[in-house]
């Protein structure tokens, strides 16, 4: 059939035209392939945050240096310091109260909780380094004692 000056075939290919497609198409899906695995590496290298307790970063701490970690564990009984006329702090945390073989200093300058003191169970956001835990900004989060902690021990009732 011819139409003004071109051929058309109806159901046939050539086998050269088959092949060039399905090579673009296979370079397409590498180069895709390629471009997201690259994206994902990216994006979670820098978010990635370990949750790890103070035992566990004690044990091999050149393992934890430089990462994003949030270190739980227990303010040491007097450790921490305040510099007059400023907001930085200097503290110890461990992995349980009163204990005093794995042990970090820390160092953070802001604004601390209410609830932050001796023996306070906290969760440190931020990174290790050769002088200690380097607490992010807004990196220190105490817990909060129950209320009823007390009664619960002394065989009381909530009120309930």
């Amino acid at each position: 059939m011819r139409v003004s000056g071109v051929f058309w075939t109806y159901g046939k290919t050539s086998k050269g035209s088959m092949s060039n497609k399905a090579v673009k198409i296979g370079l397409t899906v590498i180069v895709l392939a390629v471009a997201l695995a690259g994206l994902l590496k990216a994006t979670l290298r820098e978010g990635t945050e370990y949750y790890k307790e103070v035992a566990e970063v004690t044990a091999s701490p050149a393992d934890w240096h430089g990462k994003n970690l949030q270190l739980h564990g227990y303010v040491v009984r007097d450790s921490i310091l305040r510099k007059r006329d400023s907001l930085e702090y200097r503290f110890k945390v461990t992995s349980k109260v009163g204990q005093s073989t794995h042990v970090v200093s820390a160092h953070y300058t802001g604004i601390v909780p209410d609830t932050f003191s001796d023996d306070a169970e906290v969760v440190l956001k931020g990174k290790l380094g050769p002088d200690g835990f380097q607490v992010a900004p807004n990196g220190v989060m105490a817990k909060c004692p129950s209320k009823y902690e007390a009664q619960k021990k002394a065989g009381g009732t909530s009120g309930y």
